[in-house]
């Protein structure tokens, strides 16, 4: 897994000890442990917990990374489908979107 640099690049200047804990504590220390739960996996899980919460900024960051990771845009469907009814209905139609926009319109991951 490559190093994370997003807490110090975007909070780095204005919350320095919550970007250390973001990039060697949750992607660092948490993320790196695949011999636990492989990356792809941890992708799912998060992008389960975002939608819930209607965090959209991250969601998009997180769908990104799972594309990463080896999520097909059939298998984030058919997870934030399945999510809809236990979250709300009106948070998958917010989310199939930018689904589209970082899948594109086909099926490939490409």
């Amino acid at each position: 897994m490559k190093k994370q640099t997003a807490g110090r690049d975007n909070l780095g200047n204005i919350a320095p000890l919550f970007a250390k804990l973001n990039d060697d504590v949750l992607f660092g220390e948490v993320w790196s442990r695949e011999d636990k739960l492989g990356a792809r996996d941890r992708s799912l899980i998060t992008i389960s917990a975002l939608f819930a919460q209607g965090l959209y900024p991250q969601l998009k960051s997180h769908l990104i990374i799972g594309k990463e990771h080896g999520l097909t845009k059939e298998e984030v469907v058919e997870a934030i489908t399945q999510l809809a009814f236990y979250s709300g209905w009106p948070k998958a139609w917010s989310t199939f979107p930018l689904i589209e926009e970082v899948y594109g319109s086909d099926d490939t991951n490409e």
